[in-house]
């Protein structure tokens, strides 16, 4: 990837040797069905932070708020939203005009920035901002991610991932609140428009969770096709 430099194994069906793009796989926001594409993004533990839990622990407790400070290809610290009184499925509408909220997020982002080894952040648009809450849709959690002063109208690539990765270690913000099957590689996260399909393989040892490759699900479209003729 020429903007980070990273590795991403891409997996296209390949029928008979020829790209397929029909298919049955949908993703929330884009029009129709398509062929399923699996991106896996390669060596994402700590790319930025330099270590998937970048102040070393779990739980991180900011300004009374217990967080999650968790790095997997993208920086990203994790709140319960009903920590804020909330119950984190307010419209997008709602969350950007409560200031007093965004301002509190704002505090606590600066100070996360510090503690994740990223210095002084207030010019940066990381690390993201996640609210999180029981999952309503069948996916494994509820989110609201703010980017860092607007709240999305869904989620992140590589955001959802760190998501994800917050979902199967043992003692991060998310227990208690993630529904998911043991062993499962296909963790749904839900967003305000619909959920994001993140495929996660890893392993465990004790308490430590390796993780192998973070993949997402993305769908095949035909961009364009065309002849081009060179006179020589």
């Amino acid at each position: 990837m020429v903007n980070t430099g990273g590795i991403c194994e891409v997996i296209v069906q390949t029928p008979s040797y020829q790209v397929q793009y029909e298919g049955d796989t949908k993703i929330d926001g884009v029009l129709g069905t398509s062929s399923p594409i699996i991106c896996n993004y390669l060596e994402t533990v700590g790319a930025t932070c330099g270590a998937l839990l970048p102040t070393r622990n779990s739980i991180d407790t900011i300004l009374d708020i217990e967080t999650t400070c968790i790095d997997n290809g993208m920086p990203v610290v994790i709140m319960r939203a009903s920590d804020f009184g909330l119950n984190g499925y307010e419209s997008i509408s709602e969350l950007e005009k409560n200031e007093s909220l965004k301002q509190k997020i704002e505090t606590i982002r600066l100070i996360a920035g510090e503690k994740m080894q990223l210095g002084d952040v207030s010019q940066q648009t990381i690390p993201k901002m996640c609210l999180i809450a029981p999952p309503i849709q069948g996916g494994v959690v509820h989110t609201r991610m703010f980017i860092p002063h607007v709240v999305h109208e869904a989620i992140g690539v590589l955001a959802a991932v760190s998501v994800a990765t917050a979902c199967i270690l043992p003692e991060s913000i998310t227990k208690n609140i993630t529904h998911f099957t043991e062993n499962s590689s296909f963790f749904s996260i839900e967003h305000p428009s619909g959920e994001f399909t993140v495929n996660l393989e890893y392993s465990t040892n004790n308490q430590d969770v390796i993780i192998k490759s973070s993949g997402v699900i993305r769908t095949a479209r035909l961009i364009s096709k065309g002849e081009v003729y060179i006179s020589i």
